[in-house]
């Protein structure tokens, strides 16, 4: 009778653990693109309360695909509709970046967006790629 409940016990806890490391597992940002800048390889992956404050995770390469126009790149991430934070690219270069953002006032994030965008000044107002939504599913 021990070795069945034990078995039933082990069994249950191999199932909650591979089901903890799909939720936990990175996810592609699909294309994320615009003109003048881009973002290859992007990935996330909404971390659990217990890891980096429950946050929104990601990385990626952000590139500056025109080198002659004279304007930077950057990526704007927004996250439980709190204001939108900017990470800075570099002009002509590609920019690995590896960010968690998260909302103080929460155990864990549920909502995020992203998106890609050129700067073109003070003049001209900047372009950026569609908007992107995701949503934890817990």
């Amino acid at each position: 009778m021990k070795n069945a409940l034990l078995g039933v016990v082990a069994a249950g806890l191999l199932l909650v653990g591979a089901g903890s490391a799909v939720a936990d597992s990175w996810h592609g940002l699909g294309t994320l693109e615009t003109t003048g800048a881009d973002l290859l390889g992007g990935r996330y992956r909404f971390n659990p309360p217990e890891r980096n404050h429950g946050s929104f995770e990601w990385r990626g390469d952000l590139r500056d695909m025109d080198h002659h126009d004279g304007h930077n790149v950057y990526m704007q991430v927004r996250v439980e509709s709190h204001p939108w934070v900017r990470y800075k690219g570099k002009q002509r270069k590609t920019v690995t970046l590896h960010h968690s953002d998260w909302v103080g006032a929460q155990r864990y994030v549920n909502k995020a967006e992203i998106r890609v965008c050129r700067d073109r000044g003070s003049l001209r107002p900047d372009n950026c790629s569609d908007t992107k939504k995701y949503f934890a599913t817990r």
